[in-house]
């Protein structure tokens, strides 16, 4: 959804124009009653373009708000799907105040990257939990690992097969089949479980949802009603918590 409208010009255009036409008030009114010329259009038009042009800060930012708000609505509308971790999932507090879903893929490495930030951030707020979602888009060898990670999930094995898997490196067949022996992980039962509707369902939900927020890659970030994308500094995610916990 979202990113249908935000590359629709003349929705892009509207954006613009209404955030325009909201700081141009506010100029009009500090230049005084003659800026807008009474209603004379032409007049109304050069305020708003002096307006643009003293602060075009407000273009990324309106395009910011409106991101927001539309991934805010798809949140809210799908809030259990995200933030209900499937089995054992999950890493931090049992019982959270904020909770960031973290959608990842076991071949990206960006993903792998972003473990210790997420190790960090829990070490550091008691009241965080971070959801995992599979959600498999790189390679066939995703899929597996993914299916894997829900049939450890369901065991309450999940930590350890998620934590082994990255570990190893490069995604591949022996490594997933390391992670599963290291993990624990009842091998007959994990195949049977994988082989259930509840699995396929899963992540046919995850990817569905991801595309309505507007996921276009991994990790992709879901904290509140807001979504981030990419490798992101602890800082940033603490920023992105602390708004969630006290929003505006």
């Amino acid at each position: 959804m979202i990113e249908r409208l935000t590359r629709n010009p003349l929705v892009l255009a509207a954006v613009l124009l209404a955030a325009a036409l909201a700081g141009a008030a506010v100029y009009a009114a500090a230049r005084g009653p003659t800026a807008v010329g009474g209603g004379d259009r032409t007049a109304t038009e050069a305020v708003v373009r002096d307006y643009i042009l003293a602060h075009p800060e407000i273009i990324p930012e309106a395009m910011q708000r409106l991101r927001d708000r539309e991934t805010g609505e798809v949140v809210r509308a799908s809030r259990a799907a995200i933030v209900e971790p499937f089995g054992n999932a999950w890493k931090g507090a049992a019982n959270p105040d904020v909770t960031v879903v973290a959608y990842m893929d076991y071949a990206c490495g960006y993903c792998r990257a972003s473990l210790p930030m997420l190790d960090r951030l829990i070490a550091s707020d008691p009241g965080v939990r971070v959801v995992f979602r599979e959600l498999p888009i790189l390679s066939q060898e995703s899929r597996a690992a993914a299916e894997w990670g829900l049939a450890a999930a369901q065991q309450g094995r999940f930590a350890p097969y998620h934590d082994a898997l990255y570990a190893s490196g490069r995604l591949s067949q022996q490594a997933i089949d390391g992670a599963i022996l290291r993990a624990g992980i009842d091998r007959a039962a994990g195949q049977r479980f994988i082989a259930t509707p509840a699995v396929a369902d899963e992540l046919s939900s995850n990817l569905a949802i991801a595309g309505r927020l507007g996921m276009t890659g991994t990790p992709a970030w879901v904290v509140g009603d807001r979504v981030l994308s990419g490798a992101i500094p602890l800082e940033a995610m603490k920023a992105a918590v602390a708004a969630a916990r006290d929003p505006v």
